[in-house]
């Protein structure tokens, strides 16, 4: 059977950062885990996480086409890279922090996968014949502060309003928490994984010894780059990777802007004007405060209330907020 792999992800549009005179381009919307390994450029680093996970030893990397399937549903955050091979249709996730809906998301993602494979296949699905279709494996790669287990078995049944034990439905997310001393045999085994691990981890040691964030990326990158981390892919994309990594910190700042910042003057103003209100007041609030600090658009705030961006904006001067120039 032939082997593809399917990479999506849906950037928030209007983040911005900067890295001494490096800004965050458009261009450039990949999350560097998928940039690492759902990379036309980088196609062996995918096939070393996947004889990884998968205990194989392949060594072809013509074996593996990547494609796309443009937006999922509800996801605005997207960093997955899908491979098959071998008969199994292999999903990595990469997340920073728990979320315990992963089996939901990964339920709805092969579904799409699938119907793409079904029509690429040309299968008929309302015929008398069982028609055959990959296997699934879904892993999600953890590196969050949590301290959680090696490996957690998700189910999407723990979601079920109605508790069902019988078993007769289940879709499961296998995650792998990467931190140090949690998954090392499986660091081990992929290179571009552990390096991927250490790069990240410098970020994070910079950031907690007061480092601004720009400054935090750039040391890391000169550092890892002296001591042989991901030296290759540094050296020749030093700027994409910035890019990269610099977004996702301004996303992170995004989401919890909307939901602790904006829910919680939301949960406040609830108390005098009924607490939905509260809180679609309070997420307008939290993001008219975003706009201002210049850390999302107002073209993003305008997408998220669903309202056209002239309102918005009229909205934040009645308000008594600006726009950042």
């Amino acid at each position: 059977m032939g082997s593809f792999s399917l990479l999506r992800f849906r950037y928030i549009p209007g983040m911005r950062g900067y890295m001494n005179d490096i800004k965050i381009n458009d261009k450039h919307k990949d999350r560097l885990f998928r940039f690492l390994f759902g990379n036309e450029e980088y196609k062996e680093y995918a096939l070393s996480l996947y004889n990884a996970v998968n205990d194989t030893d392949y060594q072809d990397v013509n074996d593996i086409t990547f494609y796309t399937i443009d937006d999922v549903i509800y996801i605005k955050r997207k960093n997955d890279v899908a491979v098959l091979l071998d008969s199994k249709l292999s999903l990595w996730e990469h997340q920073s922090s728990f979320n315990p809906n992963m089996p939901l998301r990964g339920f709805m993602y092969f579904g799409q996968m699938y119907d793409k494979y079904i029509s690429l296949e040309d299968m008929n699905i309302f015929g008398r014949e069982l028609i055959k279709i990959p296997t699934p494996k879904y892993c999600v790669f953890y590196n969050g502060n949590e301290d959680l287990p090696s490996v957690m078995k998700l189910r999407l049944s723990d979601a079920f309003s109605e508790s069902d034990d019988s078993g007769e439905f289940e879709w499961t997310a296998t995650m792998y928490n990467l931190n140090s001393g949690k998954n090392d045999a499986l660091l081990d085994k992929c290179r571009t994984l552990s390096d991927y691990m250490t790069f990240v981890n410098k970020v994070k040691e910079n950031r907690k010894n007061g480092l601004e964030k720009t400054v935090a990326v750039d040391k890391a990158v000169t550092d890892c780059i002296a001591g042989n981390i991901l030296r290759n892919v540094l050296l020749k994309h030093r700027s994409e990777v910035a890019s990269m990594v610099l977004t996702e910190f301004n996303e992170e700042v995004y989401k919890k802007g909307i939901y602790n910042e904006g829910y919680s003057d939301g949960k406040n103003e609830g108390f005098t004007e009924g607490k939905a209100e509260g809180k679609i007041e309070g997420k307008t609030e939290g993001l008219f405060s975003l706009v201002q600090k210049g850390l999302i658009t107002l073209e993003v705030a305008a997408d998220e209330l669903n309202l056209p961006v002239a309102e918005v904006e009229k909205k934040m001067i009645e308000a008594g907020y600006t726009k950042k120039k």
